[in-house]
């Protein structure tokens, strides 16, 4: 039986109600139709206009997850298709969950000896200046549950930092303080048992921001990614490590900084990462040689094996 028998009715599920909507619109767009290129029995469904319910109606063999973001990629539609009993695509509801909150994550990571920036959680009465004290300046200040870069900002300033928490705290009640690793940016994608070639990542502003990721043409991404192979080969370890230390499957990515001194340092993982045309996974898979159609029907073909117990 072929791959595209076997996978039997996929529902593409894109759009939801996080703040990353918009960029799962796309990508889950994007998903449908390269299965309908390869002949796929594929619908698309956005779970914010039917829930469950509606998702149940079209009887799916399998659920590819478009969504980005809270509700979609934090561990709690996973458990819902768990009880279900609908096979889906990337991380289980430990992986989920553990990889869409960055301060477990980075817990995590440090639990195990593996290299991330030291943080701190943020609260509205923080003593600023004994934050900055602390981790040193600059600054990286995020929601601890939010993708996409939404509402990070680098602070380079003690007086700032309130105004970077506040800005934070609009995306999330849990926000934290990171030292900031200043030097090349790097990611990596893993696709079932495969490590993609590293990205480097280059944004004309000299920060990744939501504006560098999905609405800027300026932003490089260089592929090779100029790395020496031993470097590269470390670094494709450590971001394989680093996933399965959060329980991650199937695909995602790892986004890791690179200091002055050549040393890696981990920032968070993606366990349902775009599909757009800006993404990233995409353009590592195909510097492999996967076109976008594989790379879906591959990203597919993990959910015919049984998950880990």
């Amino acid at each position: 039986m072929s791959l595209v028998a076997k996978l039997g009715r996929v529902v593409v599920l894109f759009g939801g109600s996080s703040a990353e909507r918009e960029v799962s619109l796309n990508s889950g767009q994007a998903v449908l139709s390269a299965l309908a290129r390869a002949g796929v029995d594929a619908v698309g469904y956005d779970p914010a206009e039917g829930g469950l319910v509606g998702l149940e109606a079209l009887a799916p063999d399998r659920v590819f997850i478009a969504l980005h973001g809270r509700g979609g990629e934090d561990g709690t539609l996973q458990g819902a298709l768990e009880l279900l009993g609908i096979p889906y695509t990337g991380s289980g509801v430990l992986g989920s969950a553990l990889g869409m909150d960055k301060q477990r994550t980075k817990l995590v990571w440090q639990a195990m000896g593996l290299p991330t920036p030291e943080a701190e959680m943020l609260g509205p009465n923080a003593d600023w200046q004994d934050v900055t004290r602390r981790l040193g300046l600059p600054l990286i200040v995020k929601p601890v549950h939010e993708g996409s870069t939404l509402g990070i900002s680098v602070v380079h300033s003690a007086e700032s930092l309130a105004t970077a928490y506040h800005e934070a705290a609009q995306f999330d009640a849990r926000v934290m303080a990171e030292r900031f690793v200043q030097g090349e940016e790097y990611t990596v994608s893993l696709v079932g048992d495969d490590v993609l070639p590293a990205i480097r990542v280059e944004a004309a502003g000299g920060f990744y921001d939501y504006e560098a990721k999905y609405l800027s043409n300026e932003t490089q991404y260089h592929l090779p990614c100029g790395l020496q192979e031993a470097d590269e080969a470390e670094l494709g370890e450590l971001c394989r490590r680093a996933y399965l230390a959060v329980g991650g499957e199937g695909w995602g990515r790892v986004d890791v900084m690179r200091d002055a001194e050549g040393g890696f340092w981990l920032i968070e993982v993606n366990t349902s990462p775009g599909m757009t045309d800006h993404s990233l996974v995409p353009q590592a898979a195909a510097h492999v040689g996967m076109d976008f159609e594989t790379l879906v029907l591959r990203i597919l073909a993990c959910t015919l094996e049984n998950r880990p117990a």
